[in-house]
């Protein structure tokens, strides 16, 4: 079974990032960026089924600028046995990223599609539930734990009343949440092989995708600073505050 696992090169998440000052977006200039730690689980995951012997080949997608190759060689290194880069400099969307993964899905035929449930950046959380609602595919959204049998995938996923068990016929879509696995350390020996690892380079035209925004941004601005908080002598008094002050009760 092949496997195919879209990675997005985002923000690291230890920076603290900065708004532009014209308000358009967010300042990336000299900001270290990385894999979104969600794709990071995806490909994990992606690898330990290959480990047990339930996938052959894991192919992992980028699209974006040229640097997004340094997050398809990290997935190599991680254990995605080849890369695809999809280089656009568009601003790219959940939906165009969608179209883009179809276009890739009909041409690869993966059996499973594993991505991260959302990007750090834009945290949209569209990307899988666009991409099964385009090639018609069961999803599973928010996985814990992923198993394959028989031709099937059994998910287990997050929801708000614990845990929901979801058995997918394949192929299919699933999204990972953070308690599906702990990523490996990525050690040196293994980015070495990473490079002379095999990747092709499209273009959207080549996939025959319109990638042009549907969603125009007008304005991005940081969240207001949290005023300091305040001591009461008693419960009556933060009664008297949270009434008359603040005006919550």
């Amino acid at each position: 079974m092949k496997i195919l696992v879209p990675v997005k090169r985002v923000a690291d998440y230890n920076v603290k990032v900065r708004v532009k000052s014209d308000q358009t977006g967010v300042d990336l200039a000299n900001v270290k960026m990385s894999m979104n730690p969600f794709d990071e689980i995806a490909v994990e995951e992606a690898v330990r089924l290959k480990e047990r012997g339930v996938a052959t080949e894991i192919v992992a997608v980028s699209c974006g600028a040229a640097a997004c190759q340094e997050t398809l060689r990290t997935a190599m290194a991680i254990g995605a046995d080849r890369g695809i880069l999809v280089a656009t400099d568009e601003e790219l969307q959940p939906l165009a990223v969608a179209k883009l993964l179809k276009a890739l899905f009909d041409r690869e035929q993966p059996g499973l599609v594993i991505l991260g449930k959302q990007a750090i950046d834009d945290d949209c959380n569209q990307t899988g539930q666009m991409l099964a609602a385009l090639a018609g595919l069961p999803q599973a959204t928010f996985a814990s734990k992923v198993e394959i049998a028989d031709g099937r995938a059994r998910v287990t996923r997050e929801v708000d009343g614990g845990l929901e068990t979801l058995s997918l016929a394949l192929p299919a879509i699933v999204t990972t949440d953070l308690r599906l696995n702990e990523p490996r350390y990525v050690t040196l020996p293994n980015i070495m092989k990473a490079k002379k690892k095999p990747m092709e380079t499209l273009r959207p035209q080549d996939l025959g995708v319109d990638v042009r925004p549907r969603v125009a941004t007008l304005k991005v601005v940081e969240p207001p600073r949290r005023g300091a908080g305040i001591r009461v002598p008693d419960v009556a008094a933060l009664v008297d505050k949270l009434k008359n002050e603040a005006k919550v009760l």
